[in-house]
């Protein structure tokens, strides 16, 4: 099955201590031979809950990116972020830019905000909430110069605020240098940019 995100499938492995499972959403299909549309019912059925897990503790964020644009028009499959399956939102000050899927178009504007929700599937085929993932441009001149003017942030499924080391997550973003630290969803389930 193809990684939707064009990278490698780097382990992450400081994340992979969260095993809360999403009640009854299950499957009898290998995690690599689930098929797009079995991973998008996987990911309807743990989406309400697994938001609500994100937005427990009211950490910034956590609620609001829920109302953003999704790029893709079905989750990630199995690759990058600890082999975690990935739905990401842009929001608005970023999400035109994000859409042009373009080595070409320059850094993405200060303010924009990508969220990435993560979840995956067990040997025995139950479906276990992951992380939060999230993306901030920042101006330059600051902290985050060495990390593209990137903050990265990571929150835990019950809400909790997970210490993201920025060097780590940077490791893999920053071989995206040419697209300003994004690895893009495939080519075949890329939203529009119309």
């Amino acid at each position: 099955m193809k990684k939707f995100i064009k990278a490698g499938a780097f382990a992450f492995g400081m994340f992979a201590t969260t095993a809360a499972y999403a009640a009854d959403c299950k499957t009898d299909v290998k995690k690599d031979d689930l098929t797009t549309e079995q991973v998008t019912a996987l990911y309807e059925c743990i989406k309400t809950e697994l938001r609500a897990g994100y937005e427990k503790k009211g950490l910034e964020h956590t609620k609001e990116y829920q109302s953003w644009k999704p790029v893709a028009t079905a989750p990630a499959n199995a690759g990058v972020h600890g082999k975690r399956f990935l739905t990401a939102f842009v929001n608005e000050v970023g999400y035109d830019e994000y859409v042009k899927f373009s080595d070409e178009r320059g850094p993405m504007p200060v303010g924009t905000v990508i969220a990435k929700e993560s979840f995956n599937v067990s040997k025995k085929g139950k479906v276990k909430k992951g992380p939060l993932f999230l993306m901030t441009k920042v101006a330059a001149g600051g902290d985050a110069d060495e990390f593209g003017n990137w903050i990265y942030g990571v929150v835990s499924p019950k809400g909790g605020k997970v210490n993201a080391k920025q060097k780590f997550c940077h490791g893999c973003h920053g071989n995206y240098e040419d697209q300003d630290s994004l690895g893009y969803p495939l080519e075949d389930v890329r939203v529009s940019s119309n």
